[in-house]
């Protein structure tokens, strides 16, 4: 039988209690540059942005002094839909307002270049035949003399200032042939920029068949402003023809309470004005489109015209809910860096009444960034109008380094998960 000795079987076990040792060891030291290494690799957590949400800024109802008979339809140049309006959708008598129709159409046709007088019309008997029949039928007129010569320019000035129905004729014969085909012309003129509701069926508006809405004339004296001949000249309080002498503007509001332009109208039973009007409001300047329509007299729709514009004006403003550099989002990194975002420019709007003015934030999380970096968008609505300004940071965010990642598994772990989801 043989036996082990003692020795030996310490041996063993010492061997064994080594190995052993050895073993977790090596499986801590695995272990931990495993976790090193995945540390060290993670993605830090995104800081995600307390955001300053603006309240609206909205003004005070402004009070308006509004006619209280005809149609009637106010509206400016770069504001969406009408200001103030009444019966706006009834279809009335036009008068004379028809020659800005009829201006516009001859110019689609001809148009004169800025700064010219455009092409020569040369008057003849027949014209003044033209000026006496207007005369019998009680129409307005502008003088005209056989062998004359008148620019286009001229022409339109004698149609417009004064009221000349018989220069529509006249430039209608010059320009397409007949009285009867600038009516066709003028028709389709009109289709080609929605005004749906307006027709003509001569050249001066004597008949009260020329009839259009008061909504279909904001249009109108919208279209009308962006020619310049035409924008000049019913601004024009009177003007100096050699050949015809001074011709005086019908429109009696023309240099008061604002008023600019553009068109009287005149029927056997109402009285009509087409107006425009410009307002410096701060560092803004606003048109006002509006006309009055079926009033009992020219001095009648005058004075409602004046106290209503008198009652429109104060209601623009400009609104600057938005500062440069006005902080709107805040960021707190897990790893104690903080920075703020902040708008890159201001903003101010021009506003009617009591348009609210709203500033909307989106602000984007935020892991890593230099001072300077865009990390979201600003818009500021009113209306129809919408103003996108930068949101930047005015802080860099570093890499919170090896030993923050380290002791910090759990915030890797989380930025990990946000990552892959």
């Amino acid at each position: 039988m043989n036996e082990v000795k003692p020795d030996a079987r310490v041996y063993r076990r010492r061997r064994i209690v080594v190995f052993t040792a050895l073993a977790v060891v090596l499986a801590l030291l695995t272990g931990t540059g495993i976790y090193t290494a995945s540390a060290l690799g993670a993605p830090v957590p995104a800081a995600a942005p307390a955001v300053t949400d603006p309240e609206p800024v909205a003004a005070a109802p402004q009070q308006l002094a509004l006619p209280g008979f005809g149609a009637f339809a106010v509206g400016a140049v770069g504001f969406e839909g009408l200001l103030a309006a009444g019966n706006e959708q009834t279809p009335m008598a036009m008068a004379s307002i028809t020659k800005v129709i009829t201006a516009l159409t001859v110019l689609a046709e001809h148009p004169i270049p800025a700064g010219e007088a455009g092409p020569d019309i040369e008057y003849t008997d027949a014209d003044v035949d033209i000026y006496w029949d207007m005369v019998a039928q009680n129409g307005s007129v502008a003088p005209v003399e056989a062998g004359a010569t008148l620019s286009l320019r001229e022409s339109l000035e004698a149609l417009l200032i004064p009221s000349g129905n018989n220069y529509g004729i006249s430039i209608s014969n010059w320009a397409f042939g007949s009285e009867a085909a600038l009516v066709e012309r003028a028709n389709a003129w009109l289709a080609e920029h929605g005004l749906v509701n307006t027709r003509v069926v001569d050249s001066s508006g004597i008949s009260d068949d020329n009839v259009g809405t008061a909504a279909d004339m904001i249009l109108l004296g919208e279209i009308a402003l962006e020619d310049p001949t035409i924008a000049a000249i019913v601004a024009s309080k009177s003007v100096e023809i050699p050949e015809l002498g001074t011709l005086t503007n019908s429109n009696k509001l023309l240099g008061t309470h604002g008023v600019d332009g553009m068109k009287t109208g005149t029927t056997d039973d109402a009285a009509n004005l087409l107006f425009t009007a410009d307002y410096a409001v701060g560092s803004s300047t606003v048109t006002v489109v509006g006309v009055l329509m079926g009033g009992e007299t020219h001095a009648v729709i005058d004075e409602a015209i004046a106290a209503m514009l008198d009652s429109v004006a104060p209601g623009f403003h400009e609104v600057t809910p938005l500062e440069a550099n006005q902080v709107l989002a805040e960021y707190d990194t897990p790893w104690g860096e903080t920075a703020r975002g902040r708008a890159a420019d201001g903003a101010t709007v021009l506003v009617w009444n009591d348009t609210p003015v709203d500033v909307e934030v989106d602000a984007d999380p935020v892991t890593l960034a230099n001072r300077g970096d865009e990390v979201g968008t600003i818009i500021v609505r009113a209306g129809a109008q919408e103003i996108t300004v930068p949101l930047v940071i005015d802080a860099s965010l570093s890499d919170p380094g090896a030993w923050w990642r380290l002791t910090n598994p759990g915030g890797l772990d989380a930025a990990a998960q946000s990552g892959s989801e």
